[in-house]
């Protein structure tokens, strides 16, 4: 029996909590701080700098090919779990990474905005997200940590308004010295540097205190507590996030902040910096990172704060002077707003200052799958009612959507879903792939949103069948498209529907290899069975006669030789080469003192399990699952293939059963012949 007797307040580790507020709470004087910062340079980092070491500090994998890009940990959520993980993405993420790092080593990104251009439903937001997040979580630990100050003159505390770095309190006269001093340490990648004045509410107090104390600096700071400054998007510190509205109601205050009426009467001008309200998204956003949600659709007079933003590093709050930031900023836009642009003459210093980043739809369908499969996955009926391949069908469909037709004539639109998958298609390498990539570059532009083909996952997850297959879903999938609502003209929703029953044949291909296996899964009969093909290939090529169990000499048999053959289009023309190469094989793995077997030689494994399937076939009868009587002996013999459907395949019984009945289904309209040719798309 389980003890009850402690409680949840016993298992809180209060001690452990109270030693991280304390790190998180530190505060110090000027003096103090500059000791800290001698100590650990890092902590004067500017925002770029702080970004890029976050990103690093998660670790990253190395190409699997050469040239080929890293992938980031980041970029996987480690964070929330994997639930907001980025999959197929490696090349533009890395891009990204490479742009905030040459930001952050000042060679000229720092002053641009990133822009992440792609399709509805590509990941932008999320890229964003993480971003937003990591940074939040890295300024909490030890290697993250930044620091703010707070005035304390005549019995007020006030903070700086805009978090800024303590160092800027340095006369600039001294600030080359100390930042030659700091850089004089073994660092890689980037220098630390310091640009940018006070804000005004800050001037304002820097002044005051140096006329009282006649110019004594040292007194001046004397009135600075420097502390810890923690990022949060949810306190508004550091990390801001700004929507644009409705073109009426937008306000350029939203992003430099405003007047504070109230305090105009305490102060006695409204051009007082204590009357004003530094608290805009890009004050609040300094010293940390800035998303603009749907930048393109800014009102004009809000992209020239941006441009001011980026270029000199300064906004121009209402009533005053240019104000110092330092801060990355991240915008995103779908493709019609960015054609927009790029139409629009009057933009052309945005464009100018901007570095557009593609983030496409992903194109591989393993990543396709792990998209959904995450989304699916707390749900816990899910895998007890989707049948094997559902989701794999899905993600065929949606990655079909978002490819070019393959230029070469030896290659089928499935065949190069399989090549972007890393699976290996005869005739074509990796390089070969790459080529493709390059020659197709508005590939995952275009085509279906994961959402779409979620959405539709989902309503048949809540319906009444107790499993849903690959069929359902792609009924449901080509039910939607006619109230789509991203499909502007019937030529895509026409495409798009031809798409659909290209990826239904690929799943019947696969469900009926995988009962063509079932049928023919008597592994002595097919040993016997390539034994007395290897037998008679043997004879053919040295022109030797068989010799029967009763003594008496035969020449092969040709029809046996044939019937396996066929199975795998080799024509009558070819035959002969075929089973001269089958010889020769067969004998270079004697050579090297091993043991021949046809099940590490795809083809001919594949020929002798089509060929037990054709000679069991109507033994076992399987058309008549679609009529209603079927003898005893007969249904004994189904249920055999139905539990290794489900013990080979990961089948239940209900899901075994819907694929039986299709496939016999398909028997039983004249479809045999398709069962019998080598299926495009293997499971």
């Amino acid at each position: 029996m389980t003890d009850h007797s402690g409680n949840f307040y016993d298992l809180i580790q209060a001690d452990a909590e109270a030693e991280r507020f304390k790190n998180l709470t530190w505060e110090g004087s000027f003096e103090e701080y500059l000791a800290l910062v001698e100590k650990n340079p890092l902590v004067a980092r500017n925002s770029w700098q702080r970004l890029y070491d976050m990103i690093r500090s998660h670790g990253f994998e190395e190409p699997s090919t050469p040239n080929g890009p890293r992938s980031w940990g980041l970029f996987k959520d480690p964070l929330g779990d994997g639930q907001d993980a980025i999959f197929g993405l490696d090349e533009p993420l890395n891009k990204l990474v490479q742009t905030i790092r040459a930001g952050a080593c000042g060679f000229g990104p720092e002053r641009r905005v990133i822009l992440l251009h792609g399709p509805v439903g590509s990941a932008k937001s999320t890229v964003a997200r993480l971003l937003k997040k990591a940074l939040e979580v890295y300024s909490a630990t030890d290697e993250g940590a930044l620091y703010s100050f707070s005035w304390h003159v005549d019995d007020e505390v006030v903070p700086s308004p805009m978090h800024q770095e303590p160092l800027l309190l340095v006369p600039e006269d001294s600030r080359a010295e100390i930042y030659e001093r700091l850089n004089n340490t073994e660092r890689a990648e980037y220098e630390l540097g310091l640009e940018g004045e006070l804000d005004p509410v800050s001037r304002f107090y820097y002044q005051m205190l140096m006329e009282r104390y006649d110019g004594d600096w040292k007194k001046v700071v004397s009135h600075v507590r420097v502390r810890r400054l923690v990022l949060s998007e949810s306190d508004r510190v550091g990390i801001g996030t700004f929507q644009p509205k409705d073109e009426k109601n937008q306000d350029s205050t939203e992003l430099t902040g405003d007047l504070n009426y109230r305090k105009i009467a305490e102060y006695g001008s409204d051009s007082d910096p204590r009357a004003f309200n530094f608290d805009g998204e890009f004050n609040i956003a300094n010293r940390g990172l800035l998303e603009f949600v749907e930048v393109l659709k800014l009102d004009v007079a809000f992209l020239y704060d941006l441009l001011g933003a980026t270029q000199e590093h300064s906004i121009k709050p209402r009533k005053f002077a240019q104000t110092s930031i330092d801060e990355v900023i991240i915008g995103h836009t779908n493709e019609p707003e960015y054609k927009k642009l790029q139409s629009n003459d009057l933009m052309e210093a945005f464009r100018d200052r901007t570095i557009k980043i593609d983030i496409p739809y992903n194109l591989s369908l393993n990543d396709e799958v792990r998209i959904y499969r995450r989304q699916f996955r707390s749900a816990k009926s899910t895998a007890r009612k989707a049948a094997p391949h559902t989701l794999e069908i899905a993600a065929m469909w949606a990655v079909l959507s978002r490819l070019e037709d393959p230029s070469h004539p030896n290659l089928t639109l499935l065949q190069k879903v399989k090549l972007y998958s890393g699976d290996a298609v005869s005739g074509f390498t990796k390089e070969n792939v790459r080529e493709m990539k390059l020659a197709a570059a508005r590939e995952g532009m275009v085509g279906i949103s994961p959402r779409y083909v979620q959405d539709s996952i989902a309503n048949c997850l809540v319906s009444d069948r107790p499993v849903i297959s690959g069929l359902d879903v792609l009924d449901s999938l080509e039910s939607g498209l006619k109230n789509h609502s991203l499909i502007s003209n019937e030529e895509t929703r026409n495409r798009y529907c031809q798409l659909i029953h290209l990826a239904r044949e690929a799943y019947e291909e696969i469900i009926k290899r995988e009962v063509q296996i079932a049928i023919s899964a008597d592994q002595e009969a097919i040993d016997r069975l390539c034994s007395k093909y290897i037998d008679n290939v043997k004879a053919y090529v040295t022109s030797e006669m068989l010799v029967d169990p009763a003594g008496r000499e035969r020449d092969p048999d040709e029809r046996l030789m044939r019937s396996i053959e066929e199975k795998i289009n080799i024509p009558d023309g070819r035959k002969d080469d075929f089973r001269h190469e089958l010889m020769n094989y067969i004998a270079a793995v004697h050579l090297e003192g091993e043991t021949f077997d046809y099940r590490q030689n795809d083809r001919l494994c594949r020929a002798l399990e089509l060929k037990m399937f054709e000679d069991r076939r109507d033994t076992i009868q399987l058309t008549s699952l679609v009529s209603t009587v079927v003898d005893p002996d007969t249904q004994e013999k189904i249920s055999v293939i139905r539990d290794r459907l489900c013990r080979e395949f990961g089948y239940d019984e209900l899901s075994a059963d819907e694929v039986l009945q299709h496939v016999a289904g398909l028997f039983a309209r004249g479809d045999a012949k398709d069962a019998e040719e080598e299926p495009e798309v293997a499971a």
